[in-house]
């Protein structure tokens, strides 16, 4: 590699403008070509310092691509950045970049290789420097960033420049805090980006919130689906602290992020992994969006579109994240980062749309007919989130069971019908829901209606288990009284052995339906008696 980049120099070390490059550099490389592979951190500090001179210096086009490739590929080392990570050598680069807010448009096309070089030379200072990091606010990085951003608005061939530029914001925004506050309030990063990442996709706006369906629309380039996520990711960070909403002008600005990404999910990029990118970006940026402003992703649908209707809305965005969310289950490793937020994501929405939550729950809990089998065992999208339920992970189990949960109207009844109290127990345990009844939230009245099947099985069904299972023979039919008082006081005794060594707790229930040790549950119990027999 070192052999690569070097041979890169070449040029600007021995032709027509050496008179004009700096001696330093010549000497370091006089000294290291070709007697070693690999530079010690000295020697490539040193080179850094000389690659650096050069470019403060103007030379030709070519030569500054060679020298920034060169400085690039040593940026990646932090060993190494001490000569970069100075204010005037930062300031180079930013030139470099036409990181300057006086020039009104990129218009040399000859020098875009340059402008992209150096971006992604400060993505890698910035993202391994926190020297770097901090010298990006002091020379108001940011800013210049969003400006250099405008520019690429209406022009041609800036892709590449597009892509760094917003890889540099994702970044900045990802490491300082400050930047992050900054972008959002002083410098309408939310707009600035919000309208890169609309410029990555062709979209022909028929109404308010509302683009024009594609059916047959191309796949995106890999350059526009690069530009896309970098947008996302950007975005992403600057709307964390997104929530609330507190303006009519915030709630125009994120149903409009909204409408560009109910696009984007409907949008395939040109490979089935840059999809599966592009849309876990889109998920991501979407649970930070208030969930108010969640209700363009169900427009009203037209006689003319897909057949994915629910009491007249357009369901084609959600079948895609139920999609999503299934085939991340189905891949069977990383839940927390790759699963949680697509789960999160729809549980919101159930919450808050009626009509959301009621497609998804024909999709993932139709009406039962066959209870012959446990809830977590077969095929189906309910069997795979009801073995969620009990995974190792807490983070998962519990927003697995949370999304079940809202299906069901958060109603005790309903959850068990669809999972059985075993798998269900995590959730009503940390609801305080074990004794019954629902959640806090509020849902339509609407009564569930169940299949003739299930009516005539539920009388044997186990609930514990949730399926009706096969009648087994009674061990103690055979036994006689002493046989049956013998093992009972054995079981007990196994039990006390367990509590005596605390290898398990004895628990009650609270009448609010919370677990309490076993000893508080009879003392309340006795108290309670207590207190009965005292008023009579």
């Amino acid at each position: 590699m070192e052999y690569w980049f070097l041979s890169r120099l070449v040029p600007c070390l021995k032709w027509s403008d050496t008179h004009n490059l700096s001696n330093g550099l010549t000497n370091v490389y006089e000294s290291i070509w070709p007697k070693s592979l690999k530079l010690s951190h000295c020697r490539q500090r040193k080179l850094c310092e000389g690659i650096l001179n050069i470019l403060e210096k103007d030379i030709k086009t070519s030569y500054q691509v060679a020298c920034l490739e060169a400085l690039r590929i040593l940026s990646r080392d932090k060993k190494v950045l001490v000569p970069v990570t100075t204010k005037e050598n930062m300031q180079i680069l930013m030139r470099l970049a036409k990181l300057d807010m006086t020039e009104d448009s990129l218009e040399d096309v000859s020098n875009f290789p340059v402008i992209v070089e150096a971006l992604k030379c400060l993505c890698n200072i910035v993202f391994n420097s926190a020297i770097a990091q901090k010298l990006s606010l002091e020379l108001n990085l940011a800013a210049m960033l969003c400006n250099l951003l405008k520019k690429c608005k209406d022009q041609q061939f800036v892709d590449d420049i597009k892509c760094f530029d917003l890889r540099l914001l994702f970044l900045l925004s990802l490491l300082h805090t400050d930047i992050r506050s900054q972008l959002h309030h002083e410098l309408q990063g939310l707009q600035v980006l919000t309208q890169a990442l609309e410029s990555s996709f062709s979209i022909r706006w028929t109404d308010k919130y509302k683009a024009a369906e594609e059916h047959d629309g191309s796949p995106l380039s890999l350059q526009e689906t690069d530009c896309a996520i970098e947008a996302l990711k950007a975005l992403f960070n600057v709307t964390l602290d997104s929530w609330n909403v507190h303006s009519e002008n915030e709630s125009h600005q994120f149903r409009y992020m909204a409408a560009i990404l109910r696009h984007c999910l409907l949008t395939v990029g040109p490979t089935e992994d840059k999809t599966e990118e592009l849309h876990s970006n889109a998920i991501n940026l979407l649970s930070n969006i208030p969930v108010s402003c969640l209700d363009v992703l169900i427009s009203p649908s037209t006689q003319e579109e897909t057949v994915l209707k629910y009491n007249g809305m357009n369901m084609d965005a959600i079948q895609v994240l139920l999609d999503f969310m299934e085939k991340r289950i189905d891949k069977g490793s990383s839940y927390r980062e790759g699963l949680t937020p697509v789960l999160s994501l729809l549980t919101e929405c159930c919450r808050a749309h009626r009509n959301i939550r009621k497609f998804i729950k024909a999709q993932v809990l139709p009406p039962l007919r066959d209870v012959s089998n446990r809830p977590e065992v077969g095929t189906t999208v309910r069997n795979k989130l009801v073995r969620l339920m009990t995974h190792v992970d807490l983070g998962v189990k519990q927003i697995a069971a949370e999304f079940l949960f809202v299906l069901c109207k958060e109603r005790v009844d309903n959850l068990l019908k669809y999972t059985g109290y075993g798998n269900a127990a995590g959730l009503l345990a940390a609801r305080g829901l074990l004794a019954g009844g629902r959640g806090d939230h509020w849902y339509s009245d609407d009564e569930d209606t169940d299949t003739e099947e299930y009516k005539s099985a539920k009388p044997n069904i186990n609930l514990i288990t949730g399926h009706v299972e096969e009648p087994m023979p009674n061990p103690m039919d055979e036994m006689t009284e002493e046989q049956k008082e013998y093992e009972a006081m054995k079981l007990v005794n196994m039990f006390d052995k367990l509590s005596r060594d605390e290898v398990i707790k004895p628990m009650g229930v609270r009448p609010d339906g919370t677990m309490t040790p076993l000893e508080e549950t009879i003392c309340q119990y006795q108290t309670n008696e207590q207190d009965s027999s005292d008023s009579d």
